[in-house]
């Protein structure tokens, strides 16, 4: 098999790079359904954006390329051992050339292996079967979507619907409440792989395996079908929308499968996946290793845009913009800023009077400036802002920062990053959930000035009461839009902690025209608590049985 490892870095691209057809079609459904004057349908037209800037540049769609999971097929006879060396050749070749993030950490070091490889990584597993061919499928699951699966022991209580029996009904109600429990930070709207019974492990793995399905296919179990249909018209219901913003689209796919269980033991396992639903599979020969079918169609040529052809440019539209305080900068022209201050505007949230601005600013910025902003303003950042994630947030709860961050920003991301004779190059640079910064990042904004900080899915109750007391905003930016926010990065002005790993290390960077909303701002309000609370209350009504 002398090309096999071609091959596999050959997938490994395709599969970074270029979402398949039928995960384009299922975003371009949620397209039509949004409209395109709200939070969500913005980000849907953001979304869009990237895929075809992602496939143009052959650059990973999203920073965070997860823990490659290979599943594999082999006639009987063939080499596994000399596979799995292709591979790991395959995934250092990927992670040298930016397809990859090297996301491989030593669980009780935190050292990044730097290639991708480690104990466990990345995930293997092979099974003989009776076929001629080779069959090897890969999927590319983020961290963000992959901390949002969850796994249900029947009979429970659930949150809002009550008892959860051991039956199709109970099922029903844990698959719902998965869908509520991941809000916004599962880059939503997301599809989901639902595997019923098996023990704790095995109904993971059957769960992630239903992720392998393609989008539009038909469950051969009738009431498995019924139940998948059942989803995908009523997790829609919750209102939760593209990232957490409120609207019409939450899930994108439901596919659902079913395994023998212990009669003890009655799990519900869910795999949440992002809509960067990131896998693809080949048909390999096994005399040469060659590629000879690709087994999910290519993504090439099939539109993101629910209006069909090309990927349309967003329709600007008038809104109120203001300088509050900072220098004016030209910013970038893209419509990301004017569509989304006309959508804020007529969801009736933030800004004066119900209106809401455009405000550019230019780091570092004053606490007046920022006590100016409501949930809801567009801010159109220039200047200088500084990454930072988990190993960086631990360490400066008991360290001097690198650099003066008062009045600065902070960004959630872990950047894919390469370095030539030039110096080092952003190829990727989308927000990172933000969530797990959480125990942290109230007390560092106090203690060093921070008055931004970005990232995706919002923060808890802690980070708010800092930016009420402090004077401060939290800025969602669009998960997944790597190369769109990559875009908006003009120059690495420098880098500390790369002892912590590409993804962990505080890059500094130059940025233009770096568009993010306000959900989270310095006079108590939560757009993502709001969301919360209203799709917790449309969750209620799905209380009552439905399959007997």
């Amino acid at each position: 098999m002398q090309y096999f490892e071609d091959s596999m870095y050959n997938l490994i691209v395709e599969t970074s790079t270029n979402l398949p057809g039928d995960v384009r079609r299922a975003v371009a459904r949620g397209r039509a359904l949004e409209d395109r004057a709200t939070r969500s349908g913005l980000a849907l037209t953001t979304i869009a954006q990237n895929i075809g800037m992602a496939e143009q540049q052959v650059s990973p769609i999203c920073q965070d390329t997860g823990m490659p999971t290979f599943i594999i097929h082999t006639p009987v006879g063939i080499n596994q051992i000399e596979m799995k060396k292709d591979i790991h050749q395959a995934v250092i070749r990927a992670t040298k050339n930016g397809k990859l993030r090297p996301n491989s950490v030593d669980s009780l070091t935190g050292e990044n292996s730097g290639d991708n490889l480690g104990a466990g990584t990345p995930v293997i597993h092979f099974e003989q079967w009776e076929e001629d061919y080779v069959d090897v499928r890969l999927i590319l699951k983020g961290g963000g979507c992959e901390n949002k699966n969850i796994q249900y022991s029947l009979p429970a209580e659930l949150e809002g619907l009550g008892k959860a029996g051991r039956d199709l009904d109970g099922i029903r109600k844990c698959i719902l409440h998965a869908v509520y429990q991941a809000q916004g930070q599962g880059c939503s709207a997301g599809f989901i792989g639902v595997g019923i019974g098996g023990d704790r492990t095995s109904g993971y793995e059957l769960a992630k395996k239903q992720l392998f399905r393609k989008v539009e296919d038909v469950n051969p179990n009738a009431d498995l079908h019924k139940l998948e249909e059942y989803i995908m018209e009523n997790a829609n219901k919750l209102g939760i929308g593209t990232m957490g913003f409120g609207g019409e689209v939450s899930l994108l796919g439901c596919k659902i499968g079913v395994m023998n269980r212990l009669p003890a033991s009655f799990f519900v396992s869910v795999a949440y996946n992002c809509w960067a639903f990131r896998r693809q599979g080949v048909q390999v020969d096994p005399a040469t290793g060659a590629i000879s079918d690709w087994i999910y169609e290519s993504g090439t040529g099939v539109s993101v845009d629910e209006a069909g052809g090309e990927i349309q440019e967003p329709v600007a539209v008038n809104a109120t913009s203001a300088s509050v305080g900072g220098t004016v900068e030209a910013g970038n022209p893209a419509a990301f800023p004017a569509e989304t201050a006309a959508a804020t505007a007529q969801d009736g949230e933030a800004g004066t009077a119900g209106r809401s601005r455009e405000v550019r600013l230019t780091t570092p910025i004053s606490e007046e400036d920022i006590r100016k902003l409501r949930v809801g303003d567009v801010v159109i950042l220039s200047g200088e802002m500084h990454t930072g994630r988990d190993a960086l947030h631990k360490y400066l709860m008991d360290h001097d920062a690198p650099v003066d961050l008062n009045g600065a920003v902070i960004y959630h991301c872990g950047p894919v990053m390469l370095k030539d004779e030039e110096g080092w190059h952003v190829k990727a640079a989308g927000p990172t959930t933000s969530i797990r910064e959480e125990p942290y990042q109230g007390d560092i904004i106090k203690k060093f000035g921070i008055r931004a900080v970005i990232g995706k899915g919002g923060m808890g109750p802690k980070t708010l009461q800092a930016l009420g007391e402090h004077g401060g905003v939290y800025l969602n930016a669009i998960g997944g839009a790597a190369q769109y926010y990559a875009e908006c990065i003009k120059k690495v002005n420098a880098v500390d902690f790369m002892e912590f790993g590409i993804p962990e290390a505080m890059w500094h960077l130059d940025v233009e025209g770096f568009a993010a909303i306000v959900t989270m701002d310095s006079h108590g309000n939560s757009l993502h608590a709001e969301v919360e609370k209203d799709s917790a209350a449309k969750l209620a009504q799905f209380r009552e049985p439905v399959f007997n």
